[in-house]
């Protein structure tokens, strides 16, 4: 559809709308460079000489090893993706989440660019509006109860081991995640089991936004209504293969870690290891750079550092971990993007319906 006209004028908005984009991207990887070149140096009291020579002993047999395990992780998270999506295959859902993924990273808060591939990819293989923003809803949530999940585990992990010396930010890491945790989770639950909570809920929304925006003609209370009846059927059929999905995704990627970490030379107990990995997670929701690259890479190692890795090797196996999880999805993205552009493509059913 053509963008040379809209109701508010000549077509200028699409083109500052890219050229922000192109900025936003321009400065979240440009920031992200400097606290890679500079900072985690300084924050690990390291050289980037000694890192290479670090990684320079990584052997090509763990090189695929890993390839192989982000491509098993990214697998994995397709029962997440199927079960939120009623009839999305498993090569289709693997497809959109390498292609939104490979977006997302090379955008500061690349959340909404990652949902509008997704949103593309689905509409052009004839999924309605409704089934693809419920699907981005739910396993949403889904993701979110994960990451402020894993601190808890962690602590959990410490504690079990022979070191129960639990730092005072996964504490804080925690105790936030179990407070919005439970705040989101119990919020979700009431929409779901009661139509008088998803009826108040709405309405309290409704109020605080009527005060801000006097002219607004959505209905909140409606939207969330409609929803929780569409979400409701979504979490009763595929609650169990959306968990499983990401319990599979996270347990990959943490055996990836453990690789990494092995491989480059820090070798400290797996509850420390996985509480270093828990705030990692945590930490690529931060949205100043694309995926929290940079600061993902920083506080992994200074909480490494912290339990007595060397600094070079810890350094090392940050940044190795983040060149399969973060970098390598941008190149498998773009081979998702290959395939969708060569795969059968379907009218969505609404314009099959009212076309």
């Amino acid at each position: 559809m053509s963008t040379a006209t809209t109701a508010d004028g000549p077509a200028g908005r699409p083109t500052r709308s890219r050229g922000r984009t192109v900025l936003q991207a321009v400065l979240g990887l440009g920031l992200a460079a400097v606290l890679l070149v500079w900072g985690l140096p300084r924050v690990s009291h390291t050289t980037w000489g000694q890192v290479w020579q670090v990684l320079g002993q990584v052997p090509v047999s763990t090189a695929l090893l890993l390839l192989g395990g982000v491509v098993v992780g990214l697998y994995c998270y397709t029962f997440t993706l199927t079960g939120s999506l009623h009839g999305l295959r498993h090569w289709q859902a693997l497809i959109v989440n390498v292609a939104g993924s490979s977006v997302g990273n090379l955008l500061p808060g690349g959340g909404a660019a990652g949902l509008a591939a997704t949103y593309t990819i689905c509409r052009s293989w004839g999924f309605s509006r409704r089934d693809i923003s419920t699907s981005a809803i739910v396993t949403g949530v889904w993701n979110v109860l994960a990451r402020i999940a894993l601190p808890l585990v962690a602590i959990i992990a410490l504690l079990a081991g022979a070191d129960s010396d639990v730092p005072r930010s996964l504490q804080d890491a925690a105790v936030a995640g179990a407070l919005s945790g439970a705040l989101l989770l119990g919020t979700f639950v009431a929409v779901l089991v009661s139509e008088r909570a998803a009826v108040a809920i709405g309405q309290g929304i409704d109020k605080v936004l009527g005060r801000l925006w006097r002219r607004r003609s959505m209905s909140v209370r409606a939207l969330v209504v409609d929803l929780r009846a569409r979400v409701n059927d979504i979490v009763r059929t595929g609650w169990l293969s959306m968990t499983l999905g990401l319990v599979g995704f996270f347990g990959v990627y943490y055996l990836l870690f453990l690789v990494c970490m092995h491989a480059t030379g820090v070798h400290l107990f797996y509850g420390q290891l996985f509480a270093a990995y828990a705030i990692g997670r945590l930490a690529t929701a931060v949205g100043v750079t694309p995926g929290g690259l940079g600061v993902t890479e920083a506080v992994t190692t200074s909480a490494l550092i912290a339990w007595g890795a060397g600094p070079a090797e810890a350094f090392a196996g940050a940044i190795l971990f983040s060149v399969y999880t973060h970098l390598m999805e941008i190149p498998l993205g773009a081979l998702g993007w290959l395939a969708w552009s060569v795969s059968p493509k379907k009218t969505p059913v609404e314009e099959a319906v009212h076309g």
